[in-house]
């Protein structure tokens, strides 16, 4: 599983990154499976959660002030203890 995460980035890269102007997406604690069909870059402003990908009792842990990337094609569970919300981008489609 190759999800990255960069701690309390700078307030100059998430500026850089344009992350304040990106949509957003909140939800409620709970259990969520969820496939990313592009790379999602995301920025957490509030929330906890653990990810486990599918078929693996391994997980990668983030939260609020993390900068996290989750690559294509990531089928997954989100476990999620805070009420998330975070702002994010996809990746544009690669054409074949």
């Amino acid at each position: 599983m190759n999800i990255t995460i960069e701690h309390n980035p700078s307030t100059i890269k998430l500026s850089e990154l344009g992350v304040m102007s990106w949509p957003k997406w909140s939800c409620q604690p709970g259990k969520y499976a969820l496939v990313f069909e592009e790379r999602e870059t995301c920025y957490l402003v509030k929330g906890k959660v653990k990810v486990y990908p599918k078929g693996s009792s391994e997980f990668v842990e983030f939260g609020a002030g993390d900068l996290v990337t989750i690559p294509k094609g990531l089928s997954c569970t989100w476990d999620v203890s805070l009420f998330i919300d975070k702002h994010y981008k996809f990746d544009p489609p690669t054409s074949l």
